[in-house]
């Protein structure tokens, strides 16, 4: 294979993008309702732009302070990189949340006419986010890897370059990580204050007109949702298609792993595959159909799994073409690898759709519970919750062991030169086929929150109850793709840490012989503790965060109730603006603490003892991915069981068992919106944050 065939990943992301234009065109022809509809909407719109306008403000900051650090520590051009993958994890969700902030009325009338053409709507502006985020990534990620690596003579130049490659990825999770906190902070401080004062003490619906909270909770489904989910999807994605690549360099530089020939393959396959993904999510596209009536999980699994499908050939497809061009190594077995990765991440899909569902038995087991009040509730959904993440890690164990079976067969006549066993490279090639889908994924999951913005604005403008009847049944599906989307994350997360923390070993090895990663070491031993600690202290302060701004934000809307006279007779309108401001003073203010942490806190102990930085990120993955699935799933299982009683069992809304599931539903917003889903982020960042800054704890060590 020649690195000219590389090209095709940045031509790909091109397609994507063009493609992504003409969706999004698209969704912006259709018809928007009439005034009111659209007057609603505009503070939408205003709501979120000024946020993310804020919230870039302080990362345009922090981006700036990092980057010197790095271009004075590492090289100017690692910085660069690093503000190249940041500046496009933003432009991405930003990019993402101007479509679905027009499409949400859009999806809202066409709502009036079916839910057939509402879903149409909402998916092409999901489809739109999702294009975004895969191209953007592989064009920005390609870009470098072909500049600074493909064309390199000499295995061990490559080596130091794909250093250089690795701040794309870190800016990538920088990012993501402060998007899609501050985004949750902004969107759980509002929903809390919609459901506990609005539903809870005032008996009206959360989008009711009359809900001060109302404007804040729409803005906040597409900054957090939307941008912040996008610019997470952003940051997973690039590190599955990373981790494997960095490995092939390392394993190249170190010798005896690959023949000359193979290096090549294995150092491109990852941004070929990723590349075919993005043709094969257009395709996707087109199966998406439904009629009145009609099952929507179904509809979208149809894309889904037609895109799967077709990746799975082509991926056969590009590993028997190596085989055809190879005398040492059998790459057909890496197929397997990629097979492992990816059926493991459609059966944690099912599993986390088998747990959120409200078709299914645990939901409806927390419905049960909230007839005996809230306390109830909530021991049922931590109990799920916690239940919940069994079959997945065992999925994921299983993934590795085969994913790692697999790519040692490939390379038979490997030796372990550097102490790390090839088979490996399998394991970071079973995150790549588990997000090779990446822009259909997103997709089947950003039309939620259109779906859900859909709602209100049906709901406040006025429109019949058969119309809000059709958003909710597409919202429902929704709060189920986006769970799915998670486990995807969440487990892609985990194969592309292992994949970059084995990296990290292997770079530590090659310029300190000496340098070992044993259980014996008390300083490693050490370093797990404090790594399996990180992501509960950051779950804390998420957590915490939450509270803090929904505490001011429910103060805030019984203080209108109080004293604005007349809102609940429809003779004044609330203070909308006061509520968009309290979130996002609030989620400014907060989310700079944890994901400053989650930078300061590897690179310091890398200073101090590289090996002790290597427990320390073997304990954070276990425990982030544990907490990431349990909380991600619980609160699904929360949201999902409320609505169920909203469908009229167990008493319906209004009931005292509905008032408990509100409970249970406020106390999972944060689980799943923000603490959950940050987790992945968490040990993604901090791992490509260890390697990337591998070469300055390397230099310390040598001073010593």
């Amino acid at each position: 294979m020649s690195v000219t065939v590389a090209w095709l990943a940045p031509i790909c992301a091109a397609i994507g993008i063009a493609m992504a234009g003409y969706l999004g065109s698209w969704v912006l022809k259709q018809e928007p309702g009439p005034d009111k509809m659209n007057s609603i909407s505009l503070k939408i719109q205003q709501g979120a732009k000024a946020f993310l306008l804020a919230e870039y403000k302080l990362l345009i900051i922090f981006m700036a302070v990092v980057a010197i650090i790095m271009a004075v520590a590492l090289s100017p051009i690692t910085a660069l990189a690093f503000i190249t993958g940041g500046v496009l994890s933003a432009a991405a969700g930003y990019v993402g949340m101007h479509v679905a902030t027009r499409a949400n009325t859009r999806t809202a009338y066409a709502a009036t006419e079916s839910v057939a053409k509402a879903l149409n709507v909402s998916f092409k502006s999901g489809l739109t986010m999702g294009l975004c985020v895969a191209s953007f990534a592989l064009m920005g990620l390609s870009l470098w890897l072909i500049l600074l690596v493909f064309g390199v003579d000499t295995y061990e130049l490559m080596h130091e370059h794909i250093g250089m490659v690795e701040g794309f990825a870190t800016g990538a999770s920088a990012v993501a990580l402060f998007a899609r906190v501050g985004g949750s902070i902004y969107t759980k401080a509002a929903d809390v204050g919609a459901d506990l004062v609005g539903k809870v003490e005032a008996g009206i619906p959360e989008d009711d007109p009359r809900n001060p909270a109302t404007i804040a909770d729409n803005v906040g489904d597409n900054v957090g949702d939307v941008a912040g989910m996008g610019a997470d999807l952003f940051e997973s994605y690039t590190g599955a298609i990373l981790a494997p690549t960095i490995l092939a360099v390392t394993f190249a530089s170190l010798g005896g792993y690959f023949s000359e020939g193979d290096v090549i393959w294995a150092i491109c396959v990852p941004v070929i595959i990723a590349a075919c993904g993005i043709i094969t999510s257009i395709i996707g596209l087109f199966a998406v159909r439904t009629k009145e009536g009609a099952d929507l999980h179904k509809a979208l699994n149809a894309g889904t799994y037609l895109a799967a499908g077709i990746e799975i050939c082509i991926i056969f497809a590009i590993f028997f073409l190596w085989s055809q061009n190879t005398e040492v190594a059998q790459p057909l077995f890496l197929f397997g690898s990629v097979i492992c990765g990816l059926v493991a991440g459609l059966a944690i899909g099912k599993i986390t759709e088998y747990f959120c569902s409200d078709h299914n038995k645990p939901v409806h087991k927390i419905a049960e519970s909230a007839e005996t009040g809230p306390a109830t509730v909530i021991i049922e959904g931590i109990g799920t919750g916690m239940l919940s993440t069994i079959a997945p890690i065992c999925l994921v164990a299983l993934a590795i062991i085969g994913a790692y079976t697999f790519g040692n067969l490939a390379f038979p006549n490997a030796d372990a030169a550097g102490g790390i066993a090839v088979g490996l490279f399998g394991v970071g090639l079973a995150a790549t086929g588990m997000l090779s889908n990446t822009a259909i994924t997103i997709g089947v999951d950003a039309y939620g929150p259109v779906a859900d913005n859909a709602g209100g604005i049906a709901e406040m403008s006025g429109l019949p109850e058969e119309v809000r009847e059709r958003t909710d049944s597409l919202d429902a599906v929704g709060n189920t793709t986006a769970a799915i989307a998670k486990g995807f994350a969440i487990s892609s997360a985990g194969l592309a840490a292992i994949s970059l923390f084995v990296s990290y070993q292997a770079t530590m090895h090659h310029a300190l012989p000496e340098f070992e990663l044993s259980l014996t070491d008390p300083m490693i031993v050490a370093g797990i503790f404090i790594g399996a600690m990180m992501p509960f202290m950051f779950a804390a302060l998420t957590m915490g965060a939450v509270s803090r701004a929904a505490h001011a934000m429910v103060e805030e809307v019984r203080r209108q109730f109080r004293e604005i006279k007349g809102i609940m007779e429809y003779e004044a309108e609330p203070e909308y603006d006061k509520c968009v401001a309290i979130s996002t003073s609030s989620a400014l203010k907060e989310m700079m603490t944890p994901g400053i942490l989650a930078i300061i806190v590897p690179v310091a102990i890398g200073c101090f003892n590289p090996a002790m930085l290597g427990g320390f990120l073997a304990g954070a993955v276990s425990t982030g991915m544990l907490l990431a699935i349990f909380m991600s799933n619980a609160g699904g299982a929360w949201d999902n069981a409320k609505k169920y009683i909203e469908q009229g069992y167990h008493g319906g809304k209004g009931s005292e068992a509905h008032k408990a599931a509100v409970v249970g539903d406020t106390v999972g917003d944060p689980f799943k919106d923000t603490s959950g889903p940050s987790m992945n982020i968490l040990i993604n960042l901090m791992t490509i944050v260890s390697l990337t800054f591998s070469p300055l704890f390397i230099a310390i060590q040598c001073m010593f």
